[in-house]
């Protein structure tokens, strides 16, 4: 797993808090993500809201990594990246971020992004704005 020493994020990992699933799942990952460089907010929170400067219904949309020079990757992109960062993921981040298994996580990540407030009904799982 990389290292990251300073106190300043490399970048955020930015999740649906009204999400039940997503509100589960990012932080359970904290402590790993953490040890990448990277933190996790919610898109909800307020300095995202100011930083991201999109309207709602795009703001919630997709997973989003923000890094801090204000670049982002979205989506199934942020996995693949996030995937690449951590040691025993990294051999999968890299197959899934090759041409036509790149088109298939994101065909997959679509289909369980549409769908993840019913999974979060099915798992009772609650979500989490803080």
């Amino acid at each position: 797993m990389e290292q990251h020493n300073n106190k300043f994020p490399l970048g955020w990992v930015l999740y649906d808090g009204k999400c039940g699933f997503c509100s589960w799942w990012i932080p359970f990952w904290k402590r790993t993500i953490n040890k990448t460089g990277y933190d996790i907010a919610q898109l909800q929170s307020d300095w995202v809201r100011e930083k991201m400067n999109l309207p709602e219904e795009l703001l919630n949309r997709d997973i989003v990594l923000m890094f801090s020079n204000g670049n982002k990757l979205i989506g199934a992109d942020a996995y693949i990246f996030g995937m690449k960062k951590v040691w025993w993921s990294s051999p999968f981040g890299y197959l899934l971020g090759l041409p036509g298994f790149r088109q298939l996580t994101w065909l997959f990540y679509k289909i369980f992004n549409r769908n993840r407030f019913m999974v979060s009904r099915v798992c009772r799982l609650k979500h989490v704005i803080s």
